[in-house]
């Protein structure tokens, strides 16, 4: 076993499993996927510590338990079609990859957009697709997903993302102003939605494109 091996597996047990992450697959997907291989190499010697990790241009790399923990929020079987907004890294979308069917992630910056599908191809994410784009849009050509999951933090769930949802389905992600962010899960049933806020949580906001006026 490597340092990154064992640096991960010590994540799993210590920031994870020790913390209430039970789920086996997505225990399993955060031991198989290398996190430092998605993050620029000065910033390696943090890359499984239990915080967030600068990727440059203000963005961040979630810390590894709120990760997990929306993973095992999204309860994925293995069928689903998952809509991630705000690709970042890719980490998340590689993780994702391993527990759905099909992964669709969306970054506004093209520069993250480029090192985030690099790092997918040579993880071997084959069934994760990235695109450069306004995320709150959605990707209405890709839909309905039966997932969807923020990866940054949303004033309120934009009505492009609620109409791409599946029957059945759910959006998962922060939620609120400022610093006054919780988890928010919204589920698909029949045309009406229902919502449920969660745990508190802290994640760099969500950023529209210019194009779009805001």
């Amino acid at each position: 076993m490597n340092d990154f091996e064992s640096l991960r597996a010590r994540m799993v047990d210590e920031q994870l499993r020790a913390r209430g992450i039970g789920d086996r697959a997505v225990l399993a997907a955060f031991r198989d996927v290398s996190r430092h291989a998605f993050l620029p190499a000065d910033t390696w010697p943090e890359a499984y510590e239990d915080r967030p990790v600068p990727i440059g241009l203000g963005q961040t790399m979630s810390q590894p338990f709120i990760v997990a923990y929306m993973a095992q929020l999204l309860e994925l079987t293995g069928d689903e079609r998952v809509l991630e907004v705000g690709a970042g890294s890719g980490y998340a979308a590689a993780i994702l990859g391993r527990l759905a069917a099909e992964v669709f992630a969306i970054e506004l910056e093209p520069s993250l957009a480029e090192a985030a599908a690099r790092a997918l191809k040579a993880a071997g994410s084959a069934n994760v697709s990235v695109r450069v784009g306004d995320g709150t849009l959605g990707w209405p050509e890709k839909a309905p997903f039966d997932r969807i999951v923020a990866s940054a933090a949303l004033e309120k769930v934009p009505e492009a993302l609620l109409a791409q949802l599946a029957p059945g389905g759910r959006f998962l992600g922060p939620v609120g102003p400022g610093a006054n962010q919780r988890l928010c899960v919204v589920r698909r049933s029949g045309e009406g939605f229902e919502t449920e806020f969660l745990s508190p949580v802290l994640f760099v906001p969500m950023r529209r494109s210019p194009k779009e006026g805001t």
